[in-house]
């Protein structure tokens, strides 16, 4: 029997991970699938183990497993398939397939413009983006986050979209502020790139209080969020594990 787990990233605080619950039960709906259930990486409960046990217990035989983050670094790189190896070790007649995060989607493009829009300021014609990110060591994040701002500064018609990030890379968020600041730029639109509000959201807000001047205004848009338009890449990337090889899933080799 077919199975789908949904793994979020985790939050300390519990609105982030309600948010994260909410989406997963409106993404539901959308996958035919019999067994359906949400864990968290970290900081919240349930944890990978007791996702993946619930689907067994269940009777699932096969499972999709999705990382409900949107890009792809070292939680879904290492840190999930870890934590899925040391389950799995327990379960070796389950199949399992292991999907991607969100990724590059002009979708998502179309999110951020979304809500650049919700801020009901009107944008001027040297306004620019200050796109904001989680951060990442991974080479391979940046690029990522680099392709998102080129296809956001093309479909928003901005003369220019910047990037920072809050950790583990580097310009940071004050660099890029400062950066900002610096421009000319008469509207700084900041566009946080995160799926649900918490600490780092706290973090930008209070930073941003001390940038505005008289001749530049700094603008704070909500948070990428859940947004509706995510549950139907969710649901192309349930369904691309679910129709691989024709009817039967790759087992996924840990290493």
């Amino acid at each position: 029997m077919d199975a789908v787990l949904y793994i979020c990233h985790g939050s300390r605080v519990k609105k982030g991970c309600d948010q994260a619950i909410e989406f997963i039960e409106r993404s539901k709906v959308k996958v035919d699938v019999p067994i359906q259930e949400v864990c968290f990486l970290e900081l919240a409960n349930p944890t990978i183990e007791q996702g993946f046990k619930k689907c067994v217990e269940q009777g699932a035989t096969r499972i999709a497993i999705v990382p409900v983050l949107l890009l792809t670094a070292g939680h879904a790189k290492v840190d999930i398939p870890e934590e899925i190896h040391k389950v799995y070790q327990h379960y070796p007649h389950v199949k399992v397939a292991y999907g991607t995060p969100f990724g590059v989607d002009d979708q998502i493009v179309d999110i951020l413009l979304e809500r650049i829009k919700e801020t009901e300021v009107p944008i001027q014609k040297d306004a620019m983006v200050l796109l904001v990110g989680r951060g990442s060591s991974d080479p391979e994040v940046k690029n990522d986050f680099r392709e998102i701002a080129k296809r956001l500064a093309y479909k928003g018609g901005f003369q220019h979209v910047d990037t920072c990030y809050l950790a583990a890379t580097t310009p940071k968020l004050l660099d890029g502020l400062k950066q900002a600041s610096e421009s000319g730029y008469s509207q700084v639109f900041v566009l946080p790139y995160l799926l649900f509000t918490g600490i780092l959201m706290n973090e930008i807000r209070t930073e941003l209080k001390r940038w505005n001047k008289a001749d530049q205004e700094f603008i704070l848009a909500n948070y990428l969020g859940y947004h509706n338009a995510l549950s139907n890449i969710l649901q192309d990337r349930v369904n691309s594990l679910l129709n691989s090889k024709g009817n039967e899933y790759d087992v996924y080799r840990y290493s």
